[in-house]
């Protein structure tokens, strides 16, 4: 039988979300966690139970599904098809413990909006309910994805030629060859944790372990025994004794991601680790030395909050000591069409996807959008444009809600009639721009294309390194690299 969880001063105007989910334990995790966001749960644990809720008062009051794969197991993207062929309009959620491109595209083609590898953080979860349920975003274009494809570990994969982005990256390789804590802020999806695990590469402790802990993805009262480790014991629940983070990496990386959420406590604490190089496991009477390079990620400025006391200046001055900022990609819109084409060809080497090429109309309309999520965003618009392309070329029309956000404005910005290969040939007035202004852009674009190759970049261009290295100085081209 079905359950309905809800919070009851706010079940006249909470929003209803089905789960279909035969685990108790996780089942009442994922209704505490929509509870809390006003949102109200209907619980159904098999895939019939499901079907026939869709006709009830409740099941006719539903904003979104979300469906545990393991419920319906290999038949899963069948129920989904199911689903949608009984309520169209109705977006659907898979969560699932695969990361699976194949299966990725599979649910997207029965008709998922979304697909979320398991453990499932619950600000992720909410971000995916309120993008596939809010016409601000509208749905199943703009729905930021979980990651599909594995990253690259090398900076060569950290595509662009904006001088703000080239510069950071020619920072982070030099930090890579050193032994300190780096903090590399921007906002989410700018490439942090890619650029980290490049600065892990490319390290002295490249050969040694490396673990990434998302602390906004942790309940905050778990993530001090997730960093140090606990005794048994030691808190209701600690049956066994659990080795940390920083045990795990002695001798090589940790990456601490949103470490802006560490709450104060938690700051003095890793503080106090950090100055002494020992560390002490919750509920022990020992403590231990260890040799950790610490890399963090902030989507906000920690001096900020340093100044606003939300955060310990002690711990921002150690974690800061060489701090990198990642510009969005608002900011550099002339790496949209690089980037795009990477994109592209990664997307293309997935199971049950093509090798896609793209018009110039497509890449205009991509160059005006303002990617509120970054490239993260970028590679997830472009993967369910290519789940959904049925012709060797994405199109404006690949984008049908994107345009519907931009109206006619994407094409006033950059008229596809007056496109190079994502360069401007024209200003916005109908002039053409000056010569060497095109003249950057194409070296700029070549630069990116070829990842910093200058030799290849000065064959490719047809003149020698040394012509090249001129006119990088005469247009004021930055090529850190």
């Amino acid at each position: 039988m079905a359950d309905i969880d809800c919070h009851p001063e706010a079940q006249d105007d909470a929003r209803f979300v089905m789960l279909i989910d035969d685990e108790p334990a996780q089942s009442r995790l994922i209704t505490a966690i929509a509870a809390r966001n006003g949102w109200r749960t209907l619980v159904a644990p098999d895939a019939e139970t499901a079907i026939a809720m869709l006709g009830t008062r409740e099941g006719m009051q539903l904003s979104a599904i979300l469906l545990d794969q393991w419920v319906p197991g290999d038949d899963a993207c069948e129920l989904i098809a199911e689903l949608k062929s009984r309520r169209p309009a109705l977006p659907i959620l898979m969560l699932t413990t695969s990361a699976s491109p194949l299966l990725a595209v599979e649910a997207m083609r029965a008709g998922a909006s979304d697909y979320l590898v398991k453990p499932v953080s619950p600000d992720r979860l909410m971000e995916a309910l309120r993008a596939v349920t809010t016409r601000e975003t509208p749905r199943d274009e703009l729905a930021p994805l979980t990651e599909k494809m594995s990253a690259s570990l090398d900076f060569d994969a950290m595509i662009g030629t904006a001088p703000q982005f080239r510069a950071a990256l020619a920072q982070a390789a030099k930090a890579a060859r050193g032994q300190g804590h780096v903090l590399i802020e921007g906002e989410t999806g700018t490439g942090k944790e890619m650029l980290m695990r490049a600065m892990h590469s490319a390290s002295p402790r490249s050969k040694e372990p490396l673990r990434l802990i998302n602390l906004a993805g942790i309940p905050p009262g778990s993530i001090e025994s997730v960093l140090f480790g606990h005794e048994p014991g030691s808190f209701p629940g600690a049956f066994d004794r659990q080795i940390g983070a920083f045990q795990h990496c002695d001798g090589g990386t940790l990456i601490l991601d949103d470490i802006d959420r560490l709450t104060p406590v938690l700051q003095q604490r890793l503080g106090e680790a950090l100055e002494s190089g020992i560390i002490r496991p919750v509920g022990a009477s020992y403590g231990f030395r260890v040799d950790v390079r610490l890399l963090v990620t902030s989507n906000v400025g920690l001096e900020r909050m340093v100044e606003a006391g939300q955060f310990d200046a002690a711990l921002a001055a150690r974690l800061g000591s060489t701090r990198l900022h990642l510009p969005p990609l608002r900011e550099r819109t002339g790496d949209i069409p690089s980037l795009t084409r990477h994109f592209l060809a990664r997307i293309g080497e997935q199971p049950g996807l093509n090798h896609l090429s793209i018009s110039e109309s497509a890449l205009a309309l991509l160059a005006a959008y303002d990617w509120p999520g970054n490239v993260r965003q970028l590679q997830s618009v472009l993967f369910r444009a290519a789940v959904y392309c049925e012709s060797n070329t994405l199109t404006a029309d690949s984008f049908p809600q994107l345009s519907e956000i931009l109206g006619e404005q994407g094409e006033m910005r950059l008229p596809a009639s007056h496109e190079g290969v994502g360069i401007m040939l024209y200003t916005e007035d109908g002039n053409l721009r000056p010569l060497e202004d095109i003249e950057a852009d194409v070296i700029r674009l070549a630069i990116g294309h070829y990842r910093g190759r200058m030799t290849e970049v000065a064959r490719r261009l047809g003149i020698g390194r040394s012509t090249l290295y001129r006119k990088l100085s005469d247009l004021g081209i930055d090529n850190a690299a």
